[in-house]
């Protein structure tokens, strides 16, 4: 199934390498065959053997039965796990995605620090490259978490500087958009874990719709000012009600970004491809962060 997130929804996201069973293309069997009815649509590789891999089953003619000693190491083996399955995990999703945000923590921290105030230059460079890198990422079909690292330190680099000429004006707006931010998080990850939000088709569809229309407006408003013409969505009431909005379709994308890494877990998707999930709650969070930090510059206006 494809994900409608936009980083998840490509061709070729969160799919299983040849050998995993469930995914990509499979081969149904002839009329006839003994395995027909087999619900995962191929034989399996032990499928011709009488006796499975089961040690406790009959044992073929020849075969020395198991001791007590081998039975009880094969009892006190460890299952098995990532490691040996190969197969993404959400503690695999939970890393990725930390060592993620501690890259564009880090980037950030070295932009507050080294850069003098109002040192827009380098922060929208920063911000342009990261956006190219980030198109690439979402269209490339392998997953590349050097990539994705580098990304997170271009828009960690931007986001401090911009940061910092904000912390500037209005003294401890930081601080306020990173607690709204986990507030945002912590609260959809309820209302997704709870079944509170549940990510269907006619959720997804109106929710792009929205999401579409809205950076639309973003554009036109950005042209429009680059002729002197101001559409007033950036203060006053108009643009608190589109904070609002922009906040909401952040959080919309969470939701999708959950739903998109449940469906990878339970498909049984390599382990890889939790770079793919952790680059995904990445852009969910930054686009939330940037309009939190927005919407508190406007409520916070000029005290």
């Amino acid at each position: 199934m494809r994900s409608s997130n936009p980083v998840f929804s490509r061709e070729g996201s969160f799919t299983r390498e040849p050998g995993y069973a469930g995914f990509g293309t499979t081969q149904a069997p002839q009329a006839g065959s003994p395995y027909a009815t087999n619900p995962y649509g191929r034989s399996g590789p032990y499928d011709n053997n009488p006796y499975g891999n089961n040690p406790y089953a009959q044992q073929a003619p020849g075969q020395q039965p198991l001791t007590d000693d081998q039975l009880v190491e094969m009892y006190r083996a460890p299952s098995a796990g990532p490691l040996a399955t190969g197969r993404m995990t959400l503690d695999d999703v939970v890393a990725r995605t930390a060592m993620t945000l501690l890259t564009l923590v880090a980037a950030g921290g070295v932009a507050w620090f080294a850069l003098p105030d109002r040192n827009f230059g380098l922060a929208g460079g920063a911000s342009l490259i990261a956006f190219v890198v980030a198109m690439v990422i979402s269209f490339k079909r392998s997953v590349s978490p050097p990539l994705i690292l580098l990304y997170a330190g271009l828009e960690g680099f931007a986001l401090g500087a911009v940061t910092k000429v904000f912390n500037t004006i209005w003294p401890g707006i930081a601080i306020q958009a990173v607690l709204g931010t986990a507030a945002v998080f912590a609260a959809m990850l309820i209302a997704y874990k709870t079944g509170r939000i549940r990510v269907t088709p006619r959720y997804t569809r109106i929710g792009i719709a929205i999401a579409m229309g809205f950076v639309l407006l973003l554009l036109v408003n950005m042209v429009a000012g680059m002729f002197g013409a101001d559409m007033g969505l950036r203060s006053g009431p108009l643009g608190i009600v589109v904070g609002l909005i922009g906040i909401g379709l952040g959080a919309f994308f969470l939701s999708l970004d959950f739903a998109a890494i449940e469906e990878a877990i339970a498909q049984g998707a390599p382990q890889k491809e939790a770079w793919r999930a952790a680059f995904g709650l990445t852009l969910s969070l930054v686009w939330i962060y940037i309009e939190m930090l927005r919407l508190i510059a406007i409520l916070r206006g000029d005290d």
